[in-house]
């Protein structure tokens, strides 16, 4: 008798959405303009993200790390496929790099400074001609000229693992690849992710979760077309917590600075690295060797730049009104409830107590839990307007499978995207539906699957959701 050589019925399904996924995301990068049609594209791409990934718990275990490795680089892919689309932040990547390798400190001289013009080329400074005919996409210069750069005439607000990933890029890329070079890198990037992912899954939980982060639409577009540094940080934090998870409290806090060094959003994560370790010395070993190494990174720079190495960091936090309410969308949902004098302390506030309880009543063999916690929380008391911050939260998602977390992702994408129009209503809208769906998620999780007594942080005794699957030891069906 001859065997079936054919593929279970779920891995065809799966590899067709995927293939659907794929299309769909090149379709989105190479036709759609940024707007309110970019956002129903994107949204569209996420519909199909999530009946893959639901068609993936059918898959016999076997399949599934060729599957999700394969999703992987055909999603990843997509995001090579066109320049980006919807941030210019690349050109101020490429930039610095170039004023690196010229021997120059990227915080001394913004952009728009004479004593760099020589330095200048047409592709991030075009000619007059060009200036005219597409200034709405361009930054204006004082001397008539334009550039591709946002905010020329602010220092850039890069920390240095930053700087120095912008500089290997610049020097390992061939000339005139312009945007091509950061791409191929950021896929590189976002690829080691899945890859780690996948190694710390197979050891704890399931390995189908990487397909969270492998496959979700944000990577393509923010990680790798609009190739953010956000995901050197990603695969940093994620190495961090895997070391500390196995009790490489050094190693881990060295891996956790970078991380910060990198972009500062993974400092929140520092709680969750700390889960459920009293000792002191284990304590100090993961936060000093954190902060040495932040300190150690920046000491190059400190040393070669004539100015302050914080650039445009201080102006950044007033530009987006984190210092004040009253200003742009931060704090929505506080802003609902409270005064706006009263929303930066409050906030200030609860993410302390948060962190608190997360550090401890967190499970030190899973600090990915606390550290979602930490993160998600600080995303619905800040409400930040840029998409691209919650690529951590999705690798968090992913090593946790909390999914209903990837609510406070897509609620990111609509802030940025339609928050220049429909204003604070709309990041308040955004961001409180997402809220809504976490809370909600825990109360019928809490309702139906309460484990008592395994010792972990409250959110920590509950299985996951149905649609995942048991996914934790302990956990009833």
């Amino acid at each position: 008798m001859t065997r079936d050589r054919r593929p279970p019925l779920p891995v065809v399904v799966t590899a067709l959405l995927l293939a659907l996924l794929a299309a769909s995301l090149t379709l989105l990068l190479r036709a759609a303009a940024p707007g309110a049609g970019f956002l129903a594209g994107y949204a569209g791409t996420w519909a199909v993200f999530a009946a893959a990934v639901v068609a993936l718990r059918h898959v016999p275990r076997r399949f599934v790390v060729p599957l999700v490795l394969a999703g992987a680089v055909a999603v990843t892919a997509t995001g090579l496929v066109a320049a980006p689309r919807t941030s210019t932040d690349s050109y101020r990547y490429a930039w610095d790099g170039r004023v690196q390798a010229s021997g120059v400190s990227p915080y001394d001289h913004a952009p728009a400074d004479p004593a760099l013009a020589g330095l200048r080329d047409d592709w991030l400074f075009p000619r007059a001609a060009v200036c005219e005919r597409d200034g709405t996409a361009l930054a204006p210069l004082g001397d008539g000229g334009c550039t591709r750069i946002n905010r020329p005439a602010v220092h850039t607000i890069y920390p240095p693992v930053a700087e120095g990933w912008f500089l290997l890029v610049h020097a390992l890329s061939p000339a005139g690849v312009r945007h091509k070079g950061l791409q191929a890198g950021s896929a590189v990037l976002a690829l080691a992710v899945t890859g780690l992912l996948l190694g710390v899954l197979r050891r704890r939980g399931d390995p189908r979760r990487a397909a969270l982060w492998a496959w979700c639409p944000a990577v393509p577009v923010e990680a790798v077309d609009n190739a953010h540094v956000d995901v050197l940080a990603v695969l940093l934090s994620v190495g961090a917590l895997a070391l500390v998870a196995r009790r490489r409290h050094v190693a881990g806090g060295v891996l956790l600075g970078l991380a910060v060094a990198a972009k500062l959003l993974p400092a929140v994560l520092l709680p969750g690295a700390l889960s459920g370790i009293r000792r002191p010395r284990t304590v100090a070993a993961v936060a000093l060797t954190a902060a040495g190494t932040v300190a150690l990174t920046y000491l190059p720079y400190v040393l070669l730049s004539d100015g302050s190495v914080l650039g445009y960091l201080s102006g950044y936090a007033r530009e987006e009104g984190y210092d004040d309410a009253a200003a742009g969308g931060r704090y929505a949902l506080l802003r609902l409830v409270l005064p706006d004098a009263w929303a930066p302390p409050v906030a200030l506030l609860a993410l302390a107590a948060v962190s608190a309880a997360v550090w401890w009543r967190g499970d030190p063999e899973r600090p990915w839990h606390g550290a979602l916690s930490t993160t998600g929380t600080a995303f619905l008391l800040l409400t930040p307007g840029y998409s691209w911050y919650a690529l951590l939260l999705i690798a968090l998602v992913a090593l946790d499978g909390r999914w209903e977390w990837l609510g406070v992702a897509l609620a990111g994408a609509v802030a940025y995207l339609a928050g220049p129009v429909t204003g604070t209503a709309g990041v308040t809208a955004a961001y409180g539906a997402a809220g809504g769906l976490v809370c909600a998620t825990w109360w019928v999780v809490g309702r139906g699957r309460h484990v008592a007594g395994t010792g972990a942080w409250p959110a920590a005794r509950w299985c996951r959701p149905p649609a995942w699957g048991r996914w934790r030891r302990g956990c009833s069906e």
